[in-house]
């Protein structure tokens, strides 16, 4: 009996080691991937001289579309921003989307003073198959008249030089739509910044964009704080209204335009663009939850492979390395040796070396935030946990997600 469970715990051993090597090495591919896609994605760059020659004779009118659902805390500066642009040529539609609060009033003071300030109301069209902001954009379009949409949210705010740089490289790259990565603000929610980086990371390796930016790949998205897209693309593409049931409907829309072979590109913004994805505990979770129940309720089995493989990537190097380090600790009091328990221990330890340096280079060159916050990844890992194995037990009840206090039934 005792030769026998010697033999269980060995294998067991020898199971975890394997285990654990894997881990390692998607951590290590994390890693250099991280530091690759830094390296290698596009950034938007100054304008010089023969760059601002190839829009001055042109000055294409730029229609901002502007959804606005309860940001009365936001909006202002958001518009503020958005005046305050190098570009001539624009207009921005501003839409009230059903907000409870004061943002109709600041939109509408801003149209009283500004001639360039569109103010439209939009009513909810949940019951008619609309769901997220979708039916807000699409009101937007209708009352705008430029040959380039820029999409943006009202937790957004932009340089004054965004627009003529995202314009110039559009039509120098003879590109169809281009999205911009925003640096991420999430206010002073501590809990928010252990996790972003983590987050920012799993985001790295499944919606990679390098991959965006292949033609030959199927990966697309856009970034809803911003990008740009001709209205020629957007049209051909359905607009919004080919998109009107995704509750995540700016990686729907971009998906739609490289399906359609349309060009496509995703570049760094994070010194021109600065955007607020998640102001606390509950709209990070909200927000996980929006993502995952809709995958969940279209591909169930990638779901549960995301919460496997999540436990077994953020969880399970922390949760093995107090009992290796008491396993190891008795038997070295006892043998005076080392053993194969051992070498388990430093896979471990080496993986969360990987996941913490990874988190700590996502905080400090991603989110722009201090890299100690890297530290805090064990509990970040429990926070992603829960978000997805809640939202795979709620995603069949009425009323699963809630995003801009408004409640959601995805079908």
């Amino acid at each position: 009996m005792n030769a026998y469970a010697y033999d269980l715990g060995t294998l067991v051993i020898i199971v975890l080691s394997v285990l654990m090597f894997a881990i390692f090495s998607a951590w290590l591919y994390f890693l250099i991937y991280t530091i690759i896609s830094f390296k290698r994605l596009p950034k938007l760059e100054s304008i010089n001289q023969q760059q601002d020659a190839i829009i001055r004779d042109e000055f294409p009118k730029v229609s901002v579309i502007l959804p606005a659902r309860n940001e009365e805390k936001y909006i202002a500066k958001c518009l503020d921003s958005l005046l305050n642009q190098s570009y001539p040529n624009f207009e921005i539609v501003a839409i009230n989307d059903s907000s409870s609060d004061r943002t109709d009033e600041i939109i509408q003071r801003y149209h009283i003073l500004n001639s360039k300030v569109v103010a439209i109301n939009a009513e909810s069209k949940q019951e008619e198959g609309w769901i997220g902001k979708n039916w807000a954009c699409y009101q937007g379009y209708l009352n705008s008249t430029g040959e380039i949409f820029l999409f943006t949210d009202a937790d957004t705010v932009h340089s004054r030089s965004i627009m003529s740089l995202a314009v110039t490289y559009l039509i120098k790259q003879n590109l169809d739509a281009l999205t911009a990565i925003p640096r991420i603000l999430s206010e002073e929610d501590i809990l928010v910044k252990i996790t972003l980086p983590l987050l920012w990371t799993l985001s790295y390796a499944k919606y990679s964009a390098l991959r965006a930016n292949n033609p030959k790949s199927k990966t697309g998205y856009l970034f809803g704080s911003f990008f740009i897209i001709t209205r020629k693309t957007y049209e051909a593409v359905g607009t919004h209204k080919a998109v009107k049931s995704e509750i995540v409907e700016d990686g729907a829309l971009g998906r739609k335009v490289k399906e359609e072979k349309f060009k496509l590109k995703v570049v760094r913004g994070e010194s021109y663009l600065e955007a607020i994805w998640a102001r606390d505990l509950n709209t990070l979770l909200d927000g996980l939850r929006r993502l995952m129940i809709p995958l969940y309720q279209r591909e169930r089995t990638s779901a549960l492979l995301m919460i496997i493989s999540s436990f077994l990537l953020l969880m399970l190097p922390f949760i093995l390395l107090p009992f290796l380090l008491f396993n190891t600790t008795l038997f070295f009091i006892y043998s005076y040796s080392v053993s194969v328990n051992d070498f388990l221990l430093l896979i471990d330890m080496a993986t969360i070396a990987l996941l913490i340096s990874t988190s700590a280079i996502q905080s400090k060159y991603a989110l722009f935030q201090n890299m100690l916050y890297a530290l805090g990844s064990p509990l970040a890992g429990v926070i992603i946990l829960f978000a997805f194995v809640s939202s795979i037990l709620d995603a069949t009840k009425k009323n699963a997600v809630n995003w801009k206090d408004r409640q959601y039934i995805i079908k």
